[in-house]
C-alpha cells in the first residue's frame, strides 16, 4: 500500500519538511492536504480522526499512523535507506542537525514565523536570533564542507536538507541573506531553487 501523508501547505515547516523529502527522493505517497480552517476546535476535530495530536503531519503506512516530522523520516528511513547520508560519518552529523534543528534554534522560530509567501523587514536583529543565524551558519559550512557536495549530507539530498528548507525560507522572508558567509548562501540559493519546494509554495 502507498504511503498517504496528511499535511498542511503552505504554511506548515514541520509538515514541509517530510512532503519534500519524499518529493525529492520519488518515493510514492499519497497527498492528503488538510483545509485551513479559523475554527480551531473545527480542525482540532478533524485532525483528531487520524493524529492522536491533532496535529500534522501524519504518515500513514497502512493501518499505521506515524506523527511527528522526524519520527516520520526515521520510519520511511527503515524502507529507504536514503533517507540518510550512505557514509556512517556523515549520516551521525546529518541525524545530530536534523535533532538540533528540531528542538533549538528558539529565537529564529519565535521572531521570524514561517510565512513563505511574504516579505517582513524585521525592526532589528537581536543578538540572541543572529547568535541563531550564525550557528545555522557554522552547520552548513561544516556539511558542506566536510562531505563535499551540494547538499549537507554530501551530494544527494537527504534528511538534513528537507529539516532545513523551511529555515531558507524564514531567510527569505525576513532578508536575512546578507548574514549567510558566501558558501551558506550558495547553498541557500540551491535549497530555494528547487522545483520541488516551488510546487509546495503554489499549493
Amino acid at each position: 500500500m502507498m504511503y498517504k501523508l496528511y499535511f498542511y501547505a503552505p504554511l506548515s515547516s514541520w509538515s514541509l519538511r517530510p512532503w519534500i523529502l519524499l518529493k525529492m527522493l520519488n518515493i510514492p505517497f499519497a497527498e492528503q492536504q488538510i483545509p485551513y480552517t479559523q475554527d480551531k476546535t473545527e480542525l482540532s476535530r478533524l485532525l483528531a480522526t487520524f493524529s492522536p495530536t491533532a496535529k500534522v503531519p501524519v504518515l500513514q503506512d497502512g493501518e499505521h499512523y506515524i506523527w511527528d516530522s522526524l519520527a516520520i523520516v526515521e520510519y520511511l528511513a527503515e524502507s529507504y535507506p536514503q533517507v540518510w547520508p550512505a557514509d556512517p560519518v556523515a549520516r551521525a552529523w546529518a541525524r545530530s542537525a536534523c535533532a538540533e534543528m528540531h528542538s533549538g534554534f528558539e529565537q529564529l522560530r519565535s521572531l521570524c514565523s514561517y510565512q513563505p509567501l511574504k516579505r517582513i523587514e524585521l525592526a532589528e536583529i537581536p543578538p540572541a536570533l543572529e547568535a541563531d543565524i550564525q550557528r545555522i551558519n557554522r552547520l552548513w559550512q561544516e556539511g558542506l564542507t566536510r562531505f563535499g557536495g551540494d547538499y549537507l549530507g554530501g551530494r544527494q539530498f537527504t534528511a538534513v536538507d528537507a529539516f532545513f528548507v523551511p529555515v531558507a525560507g524564514r531567510i527569505e522572508t525576513y532578508g536575512l541573506q546578507p548574514y549567510l558567509a558566501p558558501q551558506s548562501y550558495a547553498y541557500f540559493q540551491r535549497i530555494s531553487a528547487l522545483s520541488a519546494l516551488q510546487e509546495w509554495l503554489n499549493k
